[in-house]
Protein backbone atom coordinates (compact mmCIF):
# COMPACT_ATOMS: atom_id res chain seq x y z
CA UNK A 1 0.00 0.00 0.00
CA UNK A 2 1.27 3.43 -0.90
CA UNK A 3 1.34 5.55 2.25
CA UNK A 4 1.52 9.32 1.87
CA UNK A 5 3.78 10.73 4.60
CA UNK A 6 2.40 14.23 4.00
CA UNK A 7 -1.01 13.27 5.40
CA UNK A 8 -2.02 14.39 8.86
CA UNK A 9 -5.07 12.12 8.96
CA UNK A 10 -5.42 9.02 6.80
CA UNK A 11 -8.51 7.52 5.22
CA UNK A 12 -9.89 5.77 8.31
CA UNK A 13 -8.68 8.28 10.91
CA UNK A 14 -11.24 10.35 12.79
CA UNK A 15 -10.03 13.96 13.22
CA UNK A 16 -11.31 15.91 16.25
CA UNK A 17 -14.59 17.75 15.77
CA UNK A 18 -13.07 21.23 15.35
CA UNK A 19 -10.50 20.06 12.80
CA UNK A 20 -13.14 18.07 10.91
CA UNK A 21 -15.43 21.11 10.68
CA UNK A 22 -12.59 23.35 9.57
CA UNK A 23 -11.49 20.90 6.86
CA UNK A 24 -15.12 20.46 5.73
CA UNK A 25 -15.59 24.22 5.44
CA UNK A 26 -12.54 24.48 3.17
CA UNK A 27 -13.93 21.76 0.88
CA UNK A 28 -17.30 23.50 0.92
CA UNK A 29 -15.66 26.79 -0.01
CA UNK A 30 -14.08 25.15 -3.05
CA UNK A 31 -17.32 23.63 -4.38
CA UNK A 32 -20.13 25.91 -3.20
CA UNK A 33 -20.47 28.08 -6.31
CA UNK A 34 -19.63 25.22 -8.67
CA UNK A 35 -22.59 23.19 -7.38
CA UNK A 36 -25.11 26.00 -7.88
CA UNK A 37 -23.88 27.35 -11.21
CA UNK A 38 -25.28 24.58 -13.51
CA UNK A 39 -28.89 24.94 -12.28
CA UNK A 40 -28.56 28.72 -12.57
CA UNK A 41 -27.39 28.41 -16.20
CA UNK A 42 -30.07 25.87 -17.09
CA UNK A 43 -32.83 27.90 -15.44
CA UNK A 44 -31.76 31.09 -17.20
CA UNK A 45 -31.65 29.39 -20.61
CA UNK A 46 -35.08 27.84 -20.05
CA UNK A 47 -36.39 31.19 -18.73
CA UNK A 48 -37.73 29.70 -15.51
CA UNK A 49 -39.21 31.99 -12.87
CA UNK A 50 -37.31 33.00 -9.72
CA UNK A 51 -39.24 30.59 -7.48
CA UNK A 52 -38.45 27.56 -9.65
CA UNK A 53 -34.84 28.65 -10.11
CA UNK A 54 -34.36 29.05 -6.37
CA UNK A 55 -35.84 25.62 -5.67
CA UNK A 56 -33.60 23.96 -8.28
CA UNK A 57 -30.52 25.60 -6.75
CA UNK A 58 -31.49 24.37 -3.28
CA UNK A 59 -32.11 20.86 -4.58
CA UNK A 60 -28.66 20.88 -6.21
CA UNK A 61 -27.16 21.43 -2.76
CA UNK A 62 -29.35 18.68 -1.28
CA UNK A 63 -28.45 16.19 -4.03
CA UNK A 64 -24.74 16.96 -3.70
CA UNK A 65 -24.88 16.37 0.06
CA UNK A 66 -26.68 13.05 -0.41
CA UNK A 67 -24.27 11.97 -3.17
CA UNK A 68 -21.19 12.88 -1.16
CA UNK A 69 -22.41 10.82 1.81
CA UNK A 70 -22.95 7.77 -0.41
CA UNK A 71 -19.46 8.08 -1.94
CA UNK A 72 -17.71 8.48 1.41
CA UNK A 73 -19.75 5.93 3.37
CA UNK A 74 -19.90 3.23 0.64
CA UNK A 75 -22.94 0.94 0.64
CA UNK A 76 -21.98 -2.52 -0.62
CA UNK A 77 -20.79 -2.09 -4.23
CA UNK A 78 -21.89 1.58 -4.32
CA UNK A 79 -19.37 4.28 -3.43
CA UNK A 80 -15.60 4.64 -3.15
CA UNK A 81 -15.17 4.75 0.62
CA UNK A 82 -12.78 7.68 0.01
CA UNK A 83 -13.09 11.39 0.82
CA UNK A 84 -14.77 11.81 -2.53
CA UNK A 85 -16.98 14.88 -3.04
CA UNK A 86 -19.76 15.04 -5.63
CA UNK A 87 -21.46 18.04 -7.15
CA UNK A 88 -23.66 19.07 -10.06
CA UNK A 89 -21.91 18.22 -13.33
CA UNK A 90 -21.22 20.83 -16.01
CA UNK A 91 -21.00 18.15 -18.71
CA UNK A 92 -24.78 17.74 -18.93
CA UNK A 93 -25.75 21.42 -19.24
CA UNK A 94 -26.06 21.52 -23.05
CA UNK A 95 -28.18 18.35 -23.45
CA UNK A 96 -30.37 19.31 -20.47
CA UNK A 97 -31.08 22.74 -21.94
CA UNK A 98 -32.01 21.13 -25.27
CA UNK A 99 -34.28 18.58 -23.57
CA UNK A 100 -35.88 21.21 -21.33
CA UNK A 101 -36.58 23.52 -24.28
CA UNK A 102 -38.63 20.84 -26.02
CA UNK A 103 -40.25 18.94 -23.18
CA UNK A 104 -39.84 20.90 -19.96
CA UNK A 105 -38.40 19.76 -16.64
CA UNK A 106 -40.38 16.49 -16.65
CA UNK A 107 -38.48 15.33 -19.75
CA UNK A 108 -35.18 16.48 -18.23
CA UNK A 109 -35.60 14.52 -15.00
CA UNK A 110 -37.21 11.47 -16.63
CA UNK A 111 -34.49 11.18 -19.27
CA UNK A 112 -31.71 11.77 -16.73
CA UNK A 113 -33.17 9.08 -14.50
CA UNK A 114 -33.26 6.55 -17.34
CA UNK A 115 -29.82 7.42 -18.73
CA UNK A 116 -28.14 7.26 -15.31
CA UNK A 117 -28.35 3.46 -15.43
CA UNK A 118 -25.88 3.56 -18.33
CA UNK A 119 -23.18 4.77 -15.94
CA UNK A 120 -24.15 2.09 -13.42
CA UNK A 121 -23.61 -0.50 -16.16
CA UNK A 122 -20.28 1.04 -17.18
CA UNK A 123 -19.17 0.97 -13.54
CA UNK A 124 -19.90 -2.74 -13.30
CA UNK A 125 -18.06 -3.36 -16.59
CA UNK A 126 -15.31 -0.82 -15.95
CA UNK A 127 -12.34 -2.89 -17.18
CA UNK A 128 -13.93 -3.60 -20.55
CA UNK A 129 -15.38 -0.10 -20.98
CA UNK A 130 -11.92 1.44 -20.69
CA UNK A 131 -10.88 -0.41 -23.85
CA UNK A 132 -13.63 1.26 -25.86
CA UNK A 133 -13.74 4.74 -24.31
CA UNK A 134 -10.05 5.59 -24.61
CA UNK A 135 -8.46 8.80 -23.26
CA UNK A 136 -8.46 10.24 -26.78
CA UNK A 137 -12.23 9.64 -27.10
CA UNK A 138 -12.81 11.10 -23.63
CA UNK A 139 -10.65 14.12 -24.47
CA UNK A 140 -12.58 14.77 -27.68
CA UNK A 141 -15.95 14.70 -25.90
CA UNK A 142 -14.73 16.88 -23.02
CA UNK A 143 -13.35 19.38 -25.55
CA UNK A 144 -16.67 19.43 -27.40
CA UNK A 145 -18.56 19.95 -24.14
CA UNK A 146 -16.49 23.05 -23.39
CA UNK A 147 -16.62 24.45 -26.92
CA UNK A 148 -20.38 23.91 -27.28
CA UNK A 149 -21.08 25.55 -23.91
CA UNK A 150 -19.07 28.67 -24.67
CA UNK A 151 -22.03 30.04 -26.64
CA UNK A 152 -24.14 29.71 -23.46
CA UNK A 153 -21.53 31.67 -21.52
CA UNK A 154 -21.20 34.44 -24.09
CA UNK A 155 -24.99 34.71 -24.32
CA UNK A 156 -25.11 35.36 -20.58
CA UNK A 157 -22.31 37.93 -20.90
CA UNK A 158 -24.49 39.88 -23.31
CA UNK A 159 -27.45 39.83 -20.91
CA UNK A 160 -29.23 36.58 -21.78
CA UNK A 161 -32.67 36.06 -23.25
CA UNK A 162 -34.22 38.92 -21.31
CA UNK A 163 -31.72 41.38 -22.80
CA UNK A 164 -32.43 40.03 -26.27
CA UNK A 165 -36.12 40.69 -25.71
CA UNK A 166 -35.72 44.31 -24.53
CA UNK A 167 -32.97 45.21 -27.01
CA UNK A 168 -30.13 45.64 -24.48
CA UNK A 169 -28.24 42.51 -25.48
CA UNK A 170 -24.55 43.29 -25.79
CA UNK A 171 -24.97 46.71 -24.14
CA UNK A 172 -21.85 48.23 -22.63
CA UNK A 173 -23.02 47.80 -19.02
CA UNK A 174 -23.64 44.08 -19.61
CA UNK A 175 -20.26 43.50 -21.21
CA UNK A 176 -18.60 45.66 -18.56
CA UNK A 177 -20.00 43.57 -15.70
CA UNK A 178 -18.97 40.34 -17.42
CA UNK A 179 -15.47 41.72 -18.08
CA UNK A 180 -15.14 42.81 -14.44
CA UNK A 181 -15.96 39.32 -13.15
CA UNK A 182 -13.68 37.69 -15.73
CA UNK A 183 -10.77 40.03 -14.95
CA UNK A 184 -10.99 39.60 -11.16
CA UNK A 185 -11.29 35.82 -11.51
CA UNK A 186 -8.32 35.51 -13.87
CA UNK A 187 -6.18 37.84 -11.75
CA UNK A 188 -6.78 35.92 -8.53
CA UNK A 189 -6.43 32.54 -10.23
CA UNK A 190 -3.02 33.53 -11.58
CA UNK A 191 -1.64 34.25 -8.08
CA UNK A 192 0.68 31.81 -6.30
CA UNK A 193 -1.34 31.88 -3.09
CA UNK A 194 -3.53 28.75 -3.00
CA UNK A 195 -6.33 30.40 -1.04
CA UNK A 196 -6.59 33.20 -3.62
CA UNK A 197 -6.67 30.66 -6.43
CA UNK A 198 -9.36 28.55 -4.77
CA UNK A 199 -11.52 31.58 -4.01
CA UNK A 200 -11.05 33.26 -7.40
CA UNK A 201 -14.49 32.38 -8.81
CA UNK A 202 -16.30 33.14 -5.56
CA UNK A 203 -14.60 36.53 -5.21
CA UNK A 204 -15.08 37.36 -8.90
CA UNK A 205 -18.81 36.69 -8.70
CA UNK A 206 -19.07 38.60 -5.40
CA UNK A 207 -17.37 41.66 -6.93
CA UNK A 208 -19.66 41.53 -9.98
CA UNK A 209 -22.74 41.03 -7.81
CA UNK A 210 -21.80 44.02 -5.66
CA UNK A 211 -21.13 46.19 -8.72
CA UNK A 212 -24.53 45.23 -10.18
CA UNK A 213 -26.22 46.15 -6.91
CA UNK A 214 -24.45 49.54 -6.73
CA UNK A 215 -25.42 50.29 -10.33
CA UNK A 216 -29.05 49.36 -9.66
CA UNK A 217 -29.22 46.26 -11.89
CA UNK A 218 -30.59 43.94 -9.21
CA UNK A 219 -34.35 43.53 -9.10
CA UNK A 220 -35.48 42.37 -5.65
CA UNK A 221 -39.14 43.02 -6.45
CA UNK A 222 -39.38 39.65 -8.20
CA UNK A 223 -38.62 37.78 -4.99
CA UNK A 224 -42.08 38.02 -3.48
CA UNK A 225 -42.99 35.71 -0.61
CA UNK A 226 -41.08 32.50 0.06
CA UNK A 227 -41.49 29.75 2.61
CA UNK A 228 -39.17 29.73 5.60
CA UNK A 229 -37.80 26.35 4.53
CA UNK A 230 -37.49 24.26 1.40
CA UNK A 231 -38.44 20.62 1.84
CA UNK A 232 -37.31 18.16 -0.86
CA UNK A 233 -40.34 16.91 -2.79
CA UNK A 234 -39.65 13.80 -4.90
CA UNK A 235 -40.73 14.10 -8.54
CA UNK A 236 -42.21 17.55 -7.98
CA UNK A 237 -42.21 18.33 -11.72
CA UNK A 238 -43.18 14.82 -12.85
CA UNK A 239 -41.23 12.60 -15.23
CA UNK A 240 -41.53 11.82 -18.92
CA UNK A 241 -39.19 10.36 -21.50
CA UNK A 242 -37.59 11.52 -24.73
CA UNK A 243 -35.45 9.16 -26.83
CA UNK A 244 -33.12 11.80 -28.29
CA UNK A 245 -32.47 13.28 -24.85
CA UNK A 246 -31.82 9.78 -23.48
CA UNK A 247 -29.23 8.99 -26.16
CA UNK A 248 -27.43 12.30 -25.70
CA UNK A 249 -27.37 12.00 -21.91
CA UNK A 250 -26.24 8.36 -22.11
CA UNK A 251 -23.15 9.35 -24.06
CA UNK A 252 -22.27 11.99 -21.46
CA UNK A 253 -22.77 9.44 -18.67
CA UNK A 254 -20.27 7.13 -20.37
CA UNK A 255 -17.72 9.93 -20.58
CA UNK A 256 -18.24 11.05 -16.98
CA UNK A 257 -17.66 7.45 -15.94
CA UNK A 258 -14.19 7.54 -17.45
CA UNK A 259 -13.54 10.97 -15.92
CA UNK A 260 -14.63 9.62 -12.54
CA UNK A 261 -12.16 6.76 -12.89
CA UNK A 262 -9.32 9.28 -13.32
CA UNK A 263 -10.50 11.36 -10.36
CA UNK A 264 -10.74 8.27 -8.14
CA UNK A 265 -7.23 7.24 -9.17
CA UNK A 266 -5.88 10.66 -8.19
CA UNK A 267 -7.85 10.64 -4.93
CA UNK A 268 -6.52 7.19 -3.99
CA UNK A 269 -2.95 8.21 -4.71
CA UNK A 270 -3.22 11.43 -2.68
CA UNK A 271 -4.86 9.54 0.18
CA UNK A 272 -2.01 7.01 0.35
CA UNK A 273 -4.21 4.18 -0.90
CA UNK A 274 -3.55 1.63 -3.69
CA UNK A 275 -3.92 2.75 -7.30
CA UNK A 276 -3.98 -0.77 -8.72
CA UNK A 277 -5.13 -4.23 -7.70
CA UNK A 278 -8.43 -5.60 -6.44
CA UNK A 279 -8.97 -3.07 -3.64
CA UNK A 280 -8.52 -0.16 -6.02
CA UNK A 281 -10.73 -1.66 -8.73
CA UNK A 282 -13.52 -2.23 -6.21
CA UNK A 283 -13.27 1.41 -5.17
CA UNK A 284 -13.12 2.67 -8.75
CA UNK A 285 -16.04 0.49 -9.83
CA UNK A 286 -18.04 1.51 -6.75
CA UNK A 287 -17.33 5.18 -7.39
CA UNK A 288 -18.51 5.04 -10.99
CA UNK A 289 -21.61 3.04 -10.01
CA UNK A 290 -22.30 5.64 -7.31
CA UNK A 291 -22.05 8.39 -9.95
CA UNK A 292 -24.93 6.73 -11.79
CA UNK A 293 -26.99 5.88 -8.70
CA UNK A 294 -26.68 9.35 -7.20
CA UNK A 295 -27.55 10.97 -10.54
CA UNK A 296 -30.74 8.88 -10.55
CA UNK A 297 -31.50 9.99 -6.99
CA UNK A 298 -30.76 13.58 -8.01
CA UNK A 299 -33.43 13.35 -10.73
CA UNK A 300 -35.90 11.96 -8.18
CA UNK A 301 -35.24 15.01 -5.98
CA UNK A 302 -35.52 17.50 -8.88
CA UNK A 303 -31.81 18.04 -9.45
CA UNK A 304 -29.37 17.40 -12.26
CA UNK A 305 -26.72 14.66 -12.64
CA UNK A 306 -23.90 14.59 -10.11
CA UNK A 307 -20.27 13.65 -10.69
CA UNK A 308 -17.06 13.54 -8.68
CA UNK A 309 -15.38 16.93 -8.25
CA UNK A 310 -11.66 16.85 -9.09
CA UNK A 311 -10.88 20.11 -7.27
CA UNK A 312 -11.39 18.49 -3.89
CA UNK A 313 -8.36 16.30 -4.47
CA UNK A 314 -6.33 19.48 -4.23
CA UNK A 315 -8.01 20.29 -0.93
CA UNK A 316 -6.86 16.95 0.49
CA UNK A 317 -3.30 17.85 -0.41
CA UNK A 318 -3.68 21.35 1.02
CA UNK A 319 -5.18 20.28 4.37
CA UNK A 320 -3.35 16.96 4.75
CA UNK A 321 -6.68 15.37 5.77
CA UNK A 322 -7.83 12.38 3.72
CA UNK A 323 -10.29 11.03 6.30
CA UNK A 324 -13.54 9.96 4.68
CA UNK A 325 -15.29 10.88 7.93
CA UNK A 326 -14.80 14.56 7.01
CA UNK A 327 -17.08 13.82 4.05
CA UNK A 328 -19.95 13.25 6.47
CA UNK A 329 -19.56 16.82 7.77
CA UNK A 330 -19.46 18.19 4.21
CA UNK A 331 -22.59 16.20 3.35
CA UNK A 332 -24.45 17.47 6.42
CA UNK A 333 -23.50 21.08 5.65
CA UNK A 334 -24.74 20.82 2.05
CA UNK A 335 -28.05 19.26 3.09
CA UNK A 336 -28.56 21.83 5.85
CA UNK A 337 -27.90 24.73 3.45
CA UNK A 338 -30.46 23.35 0.99
CA UNK A 339 -33.27 23.87 3.51
CA UNK A 340 -32.86 27.67 3.60
CA UNK A 341 -34.31 29.54 0.58
CA UNK A 342 -32.38 32.72 1.35
CA UNK A 343 -29.14 31.14 0.14
CA UNK A 344 -30.54 30.00 -3.20
CA UNK A 345 -32.52 33.22 -3.72
CA UNK A 346 -29.38 35.36 -3.47
CA UNK A 347 -27.76 33.33 -6.22
CA UNK A 348 -30.95 33.08 -8.28
CA UNK A 349 -31.09 36.89 -8.54
CA UNK A 350 -27.58 37.03 -9.98
CA UNK A 351 -27.54 39.19 -13.15
CA UNK A 352 -26.79 37.26 -16.32
CA UNK A 353 -23.58 39.17 -17.18
CA UNK A 354 -22.13 38.34 -13.73
CA UNK A 355 -22.90 34.66 -14.24
CA UNK A 356 -21.60 34.85 -17.81
CA UNK A 357 -18.28 36.36 -16.82
CA UNK A 358 -17.59 33.41 -14.53
CA UNK A 359 -18.99 30.63 -16.69
CA UNK A 360 -17.24 31.81 -19.86
CA UNK A 361 -13.94 31.10 -18.14
CA UNK A 362 -15.21 27.81 -16.68
CA UNK A 363 -16.36 26.51 -20.06
CA UNK A 364 -13.11 27.56 -21.69
CA UNK A 365 -11.32 25.66 -18.95
CA UNK A 366 -13.40 22.56 -19.69
CA UNK A 367 -12.36 22.72 -23.34
CA UNK A 368 -8.73 23.21 -22.31
CA UNK A 369 -8.98 20.18 -20.01
CA UNK A 370 -10.16 18.09 -22.95
CA UNK A 371 -7.23 19.27 -25.05
CA UNK A 372 -4.91 18.39 -22.18
CA UNK A 373 -6.31 14.85 -22.04
CA UNK A 374 -5.73 14.43 -25.77
CA UNK A 375 -2.23 15.90 -25.57
CA UNK A 376 -1.27 13.48 -22.78
CA UNK A 377 -1.59 10.57 -25.22
CA UNK A 378 0.63 9.42 -28.03
CA UNK A 379 -0.87 10.98 -31.16
CA UNK A 380 -0.35 9.09 -34.38
CA UNK A 381 -2.07 9.14 -37.75
CA UNK A 382 -5.09 7.24 -36.47
CA UNK A 383 -5.57 9.58 -33.53
CA UNK A 384 -5.27 12.63 -35.79
CA UNK A 385 -7.98 11.24 -38.07
CA UNK A 386 -10.27 10.40 -35.14
CA UNK A 387 -9.82 13.87 -33.62
CA UNK A 388 -10.32 15.64 -36.95
CA UNK A 389 -13.49 13.83 -38.01
CA UNK A 390 -15.04 13.94 -34.53
CA UNK A 391 -14.49 17.67 -33.95
CA UNK A 392 -15.60 18.45 -37.50
CA UNK A 393 -18.82 16.47 -37.13
CA UNK A 394 -19.63 17.83 -33.68
CA UNK A 395 -18.91 21.48 -34.41
CA UNK A 396 -20.61 21.33 -37.82
CA UNK A 397 -24.05 20.56 -36.37
CA UNK A 398 -23.43 23.03 -33.54
CA UNK A 399 -22.49 25.92 -35.87
CA UNK A 400 -24.97 25.08 -38.64
CA UNK A 401 -27.89 22.96 -37.40
CA UNK A 402 -29.67 23.56 -40.73
CA UNK A 403 -27.42 20.87 -42.24
CA UNK A 404 -29.69 18.29 -40.59
CA UNK A 405 -32.91 19.67 -42.07
CA UNK A 406 -33.19 16.83 -44.61
CA UNK A 407 -33.08 14.07 -42.01
CA UNK A 408 -36.12 12.42 -40.38
CA UNK A 409 -37.33 14.33 -37.34
CA UNK A 410 -36.29 11.62 -34.85
CA UNK A 411 -32.74 11.38 -36.21
CA UNK A 412 -32.48 15.17 -36.49
CA UNK A 413 -33.42 15.53 -32.84
CA UNK A 414 -30.75 13.03 -31.76
CA UNK A 415 -27.96 14.54 -33.88
CA UNK A 416 -28.77 18.18 -33.15
CA UNK A 417 -26.32 18.22 -30.24
CA UNK A 418 -22.70 18.68 -31.24
CA UNK A 419 -21.68 16.72 -28.16
CA UNK A 420 -23.79 13.71 -29.17
CA UNK A 421 -22.77 13.74 -32.81
CA UNK A 422 -19.09 14.29 -32.06
CA UNK A 423 -19.12 11.70 -29.27
CA UNK A 424 -20.73 8.99 -31.40
CA UNK A 425 -18.35 9.71 -34.29
CA UNK A 426 -15.37 9.60 -31.89
CA UNK A 427 -16.37 6.19 -30.50
CA UNK A 428 -17.14 4.66 -33.90
CA UNK A 429 -14.13 6.09 -35.72
CA UNK A 430 -11.81 4.99 -32.92
CA UNK A 431 -13.14 1.44 -33.27
CA UNK A 432 -13.25 1.30 -37.07
CA UNK A 433 -10.24 3.22 -38.32
CA UNK A 434 -7.26 0.95 -38.86
CA UNK A 435 -3.94 2.42 -39.98
CA UNK A 436 -1.51 0.13 -41.75
CA UNK A 437 1.89 1.72 -42.16
CA UNK A 438 3.56 1.21 -45.49
CA UNK A 439 6.30 -1.38 -45.59
CA UNK A 440 9.57 0.59 -45.53
CA UNK A 441 11.02 -1.84 -48.08
CA UNK A 442 8.35 -0.85 -50.57
CA UNK A 443 9.30 2.29 -52.41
Amino acid sequence: MNKNSDLIYGLEDRPPFVESVFAALQHLFAIFVAIMTPPLIIASQLQLDIRTTSFLVSMALFASGLSTFIQCRRFGPIGTGLLCIQGTSYSFIGPIIAAGATGGLSVVFGSCMAASFVEVFVGRMLKRARRIITPVVSGIVVTLIGLCLIKVGISACGGGEEAKADGTFGALHNLGLAALVLTVTVYLNSRRNRLLRMSSIVVGIAVGYLAAWVLGYLDFSSVGHFDAFYIPVPLKYGISFDLSAFITLSIIFVITAIEAYGDITANSMISGEPVEGEVFMRRASGGVVANGVTSMLSAVFNSFPNSIFAQNNGMIQLTGIASRHVGYYISAMLVLMSFFPAISIVFSLMPQPVLGGATLLMFGTVAAAGIRIIASQKIGRKEILVIAISLSAGLSVEFMPEILSGLPAELRSIMSSGITTGGVVAILSNLLIRIKDDDPQEA
